[in-house]
């Protein structure tokens, strides 16, 4: 596995924990479809959370968050379209969060819930 894989996993992981010690259920991690890609797919409550991890050791790059353009909202609704569809899920309430997680040993996690969403 090359270094950028094991420090997205080392992020998603971080992220996925965080997410269930909230008590959010985590349904799927890395769902793949429709040319994107969705870190993690959680519930919450009755709420579908589509949550894209940005992992930065330090913010001297700017922060994480801003990474999201909008090609990438793009390519992360196209693919929760897909995940809601093949799940029979179409009418669910939706949302796309983004968490960003910062350091290297004392983790910081700003989650940013409905941080963009469908036009």
């Amino acid at each position: 596995m090359d270094k950028r894989k094991k420090i997205g996993n080392f992020g998603e992981t971080a992220a996925a924990g965080y997410l269930a010690a909230k008590g959010y259920e985590i349904l799927a991690r890395n769902y793949k479809a429709a040319g994107g890609e969705i870190d993690i797919v959680a519930r919450d409550g009755g709420c579908i959370v589509f949550a894209e991890v940005k992992y930065r050791k330090q913010i001297g790059y700017g922060r994480p968050a801003a990474a999201v353009t909008s090609a990438k909202q793009r390519a992360i609704i196209a693919a929760a379209g897909c995940y809601l569809a093949e799940h029979g899920r179409m009418d669910a309430d939706c949302r796309f969060d983004v968490i960003e997680i910062f350091g290297r040993e004392m983790l910081e996690i700003n989650h940013i819930e409905n941080a963009f969403w469908e036009s």
